[in-house]
């Protein structure tokens, strides 16, 4: 972007913001500076020494299941553009001339400035010992860090993570999920020794070696071995050991990047960071340094997100105070470095002073969370314990002498982390036993809901009380958790106070009156799960039936789908039979899709994408004989667009004498299982992804459920299938499968999360099965999987203990549930076929034959068929299923015979 596209400035003189880095505190110090009003008298320069703009550095990890670089990035489309920032990505700054307030870039560039704000984080520490420059040594910090490794897990057989640390289990995780053989080596005696104690060390190590990570503690890298070749091909220990490896990731920690402030003239602390008060200012009142680079006035370096966000609102806030009326703020031709500056005013107020430096996170796939003073350094400090080591869970509070919650953690169930954090920061007594909070969820005599003081910090990322959750209820007219999240920007970091903020705002909505009944609609009291159990038990048939005994009135567009899917997933005959056709809505009602211009698709199965030359030949003649527009669909399969009601029969009655079934692309069930070619032909392949992706299809294919299912098998840990943005997703490992659920990848993306590892196949199925019984079950009208596991009480150590352990007892309902569908399947097209009486309802339309609709118009576009957008002319417009409607053939003889536009 050039000087000459940014918008116009506030009357008075321009003066000229730089900021060095542009990561997620760097982006985040950008969005706050763009809310405050001053903004607007200043120009932004951004030196960017990555080739990208900011991205989402948290979940690097996910690059290697299937997320792109796009998926992370936290830059919003047209951010740049409209608050006037100039980003110079791939061109770092050099050196800072604090004399003449000049920033060097690397490319040789100079830039003046008025305010400075450095937000350089950090640089991975790589222990100093030899060999670490040989090729296949690796840090873990950047998406071409993440490409590196994947290039050399692809050869490597083996990986060394050096590092026990946070980053150091995640890339341990990333090597594993490559189907590396991987190990870590931690030189403290525990994993994680930062955040856990040795009780929380010794379950989180038994947890991840058996998910086959080998761990070394208490050892040190004192060498990497090279080969011939000069590649590596180990690393040598401190103890004397040696480890085979292809790979080495040195992950043992960050240091600031201060380089440039210490090349200045800045003081720095003695550990790195460059000195800052409160207000995040250097000694120079015209630079400002936030996030890892920085060493806050409590003489901590923070290596946490959340801290750093909340020095760059304080950095913003103070640049903001520099740009008030009446000031001119620092001004070029200032006194030298060192020199107070007469431009910068003394500011009141807090400032930042120090943060939360609680986390929760899931490494490998393992629960562990810390907060408040995990260690228990506070004198008289007690330790309140639940440990298992059966189940891999360990919880410990740290209780203080006044009875108040002073930290504590959590191993392999960290459920009620978003109620424990906020009620250690508060720092107040407990109101019940810490005996009942250090339970885990479902246990007998555990705590139920605790109350929080408003005072409490619920979202850590964003610095937002409770009492301010509350406010936005209340005060500001928001009426759910997505208007509160706009509002307060509470949720929109880490996540993990997301099941606290929807508990909050619920509460404060029905003390305002709103109502929040649970209720399926006003027809029925009871929930979509309630309803099915109660149909269940009953042998309930049909909507009336329900009705009639347990809900009101004549029932609505809420109510009667959600029976109709109900009954549907019970087995209970075919959904156009009888009452059920009239509950269908209206893509169930004609089996069929419905698109924008009236027409409907048919989308035929292709199980695991696998088709034969002959499937294919067939679906091109059916869609060019009735002129249909074709597409391959995201989940492998051949879309025809275009269809009439009353071509609909027609059309599946030569596809199904072809040998097709319906794809079910109009239900909420069962659309695809989508698979890579696997082990027959990639030659990274370990199973047969292909065979099995075609299994599941065809035995959960016509499974109604309360929203849409998708599934997907990968051959190996390249994931060419995407199964972790699925419902389900299976990818192959050299012992088995790996099952991974609640993916999701619509309009809110979520990973799935790994449920099961190296499984073999009749488990993985059985495994399958009940989870999706259970979803079924319990989930609520038109819940995703994702949006149900989260909300699901217990989170995915519930379902675990559900689906693998049969906790609640109900495993051979969930099997037999099963058993019946698919004893019961039918394919709904072959069975309406048959039936005069259900092809009765795809007659008699506006757009039967011989009557074709006039408002339906279509145009040529790359050789097929397509509608017309409103306002677009052209010479070929013909409505669709008249006589002169065009076939892609007859469009490409050329034949365009003249009709008006609409």
């Amino acid at each position: 972007m050039t000087t000459d596209d940014r918008p116009a400035p506030h009357r008075g003189p321009v003066r000229d913001l730089v900021l060095v880095g542009h990561g997620m505190v760097g982006q985040r110090f950008l969005e706050a500076w763009a809310e405050q009003p001053a903004a607007r008298g200043w120009r932004v320069t951004v030196l960017a020494e990555e080739p990208r703009p900011a991205y989402d550095r948290v979940h690097l990890s996910s690059l290697f299941t299937g997320s792109t670089a796009e998926d992370l990035a936290l830059c919003p489309a047209g951010f740049l553009a409209e608050h006037g920032i100039d980003l110079r990505l791939g061109d770092p700054a050099a050196a800072i001339d604090r004399s003449a307030r000049l920033v060097r870039t690397a490319s040789g560039a100079e830039v003046r400035y008025d305010v400075l704000v450095l937000a350089t984080g950090s640089v991975p520490f790589v222990p100093p010992v030899p060999g670490t420059d040989a090729p296949g040594c690796h840090v873990y910090r950047t998406i071409e860090d993440v490409e590196a490794i994947r290039a050399g897990a692809a050869t490597a057989g083996t990986g060394v993570v050096v590092g026990g640390g946070l980053l150091g289990l995640e890339a341990a995780g990333a090597l594993r999920a490559g189907g590396l053989d991987t190990h870590v080596v931690e030189f403290a005696p525990r994993l994680m020794a930062v955040q856990v104690d040795d009780g929380g060390g010794a379950a989180l190590r038994r947890r991840i070696e058996e998910l086959g990570v080998t761990v070394h503690t208490g050892a040190g890298a004192s060498g990497v071995l090279t080969g011939a070749d000069g590649r590596v091909r180990a690393l040598a220990l401190s103890d004397g050991r040696e480890l085979p490896a292809g790979l080495v990731v040195f992950s043992a920690g960050v240091r600031a990047r201060d380089q440039l402030a210490r090349d200045c003239g800045l003081p720095v602390g003695p550990r790195g960071g460059v000195v800052v008060d409160a207000h995040c200012r250097t000694e120079d009142p015209a630079i400002l340094a936030v996030g890892e680079c920085a060493q806050a006035v409590d003489g901590r370096v923070y290596g946490l997100v959340a801290p750093g966000y909340q020095m760059a609102e304080t950095a913003a806030g103070t640049v903001a105070r520099l740009a008030a009326p009446g000031l001119d703020g620092p001004g070029r031709g200032a006194p030298g470095p060192g020199a107070p500056d007469p431009g910068a005013p003394a500011l009141d107020g807090a400032g930042f002073k120090g943060a939360d430096t609680s986390t929760k996170l899931k490494l490998l796939g393992v629960g562990v969370a810390s907060f408040g003073d995990p260690h228990g350094t506070a004198d008289g400090a007690l330790d309140v314990l639940y440990s298992d080591s059966r189940s891999g869970v360990y919880r410990k509070l740290v209780i203080g002498t006044d009875g108040g919650l002073l930290g504590g953690v959590l191993v392999g169930d960290t459920e009620g982390y978003d109620t424990l954090r906020p009620l250690a920061v508060a720092g107040r007594p407990l109101t019940v036993a810490p005996e009942q909070l250090v339970l885990p969820a479902g246990f007998a005599g555990a705590a139920g809901p605790v109350a929080l003081p408003d005072d409490a910090v619920l979202c850590s990322c964003h610095n937002v009380t409770q009492g301010a959750v509350r406010a936005a209820v209340r005060e500001q007219g928001c009426d759910g958790v997505a208007a509160v999240k706009k509002c307060t920007r509470a949720g929109t970091g880490c996540g993990s106070c997301l099941k606290r903020l929807g508990t909050v705002v619920g509460e404060e909505l029905e003390a305002a009156g709103v109502s929040t009944v649970k209720g399926l609609c006003e027809h029925f009291a009871h929930t979509r799960a309630e309803l099915y159990e109660i149909a269940r038990v009953t042998g309930a048939t049909s909507f009336t039936e329900l009705r009639d005994r347990h809900g009101s009135g004549e029932g609505c567009e809420i109510c009667k789908p959600t029976v109709a899917s109900i009954l549907a997933s019970l087995g209970n005959g075919h959904i156009l039979d009888g009452e059920q056709g009239a509950l269908q809505d209206s893509n169930d009602h004609f089996l069929a899709n419905l698109q924008r211009n009236g027409s409907y698709s048919v989308v035929p199965r292709v199980p695991g994408g696998e088709i034969t030359p002959e499937g294919l030949i067939a679906i091109g003649e059916i869609a060019r004989d009735h002129g249909l527009y074709t597409k391959i669909t995201g989940g492998q399969r051949i879309g025809m667009f275009g269809a009439t009601v009353d071509q609909l029969p027609v059309i599946w009655g030569k596809l199904v004498d072809a040998g097709f079934e319906s794809g079910h692309a109009y239900g909420k069930s069962l659309r695809t299982v989508k698979s890579c070619v696997g082990e027959t032909w990639c030659r990274y392949g370990v199973q047969d992804s292909t065979a099995l992706a075609i299994e599941l299809e065809l035995r959960y294919r016509g499974l109604r459920s309360p929203h849409k299912l998708k599934a997907a098998v990968s051959g190996c840990a390249r994931e060419c299938a995407e199964a972790q943005s699925k419902d389900f997703g299976i990818i192959a490992t050299s012992a088995g499968w790996n099952l991974y659920v609640g993916g999701n990848g619509g309009m809110t993306p979520r990973h799935a999360d790994l449920l099961a590892a190296d499984l073999d196949r009749e488990t993985l199925i059985r495994t399958i099965d009940r989870y999706l019984m259970f979803y079924i079950r319990t989930a609520d009208r038109l819940e995703r999987t994702s949006v149900w596991l989260e909300r699901l009480e217990g989170g995915l150590e519930h379902l675990r203990a559900v689906v693998l352990d049969d906790s609640l007892g109900i495993a051979a309902e969930l099997d037999d549930l099963m058993k019946r569908h698919i004893g019961d399947y039918q394919d709904e097209w072959a069975a309406t076929l048959a039936d005069p009486e259900r092809l009765r309802r795809f007659a008699s339309f506006v757009n039967a034959p011989g009557t074709p609709d006039p408002a339906v118009t279509f145009v040529p576009e790359r050789g097929q068929i397509r509608p017309a957008r409103p306002g677009e002319t052209g010479r070929t417009l013909v409505a669709l299923g008249s006589p002169g409607f065009l076939s892609p053939p007859a469009l490409a003889a050329g034949s365009r015979p003249e009709v008006l536009a609409p």
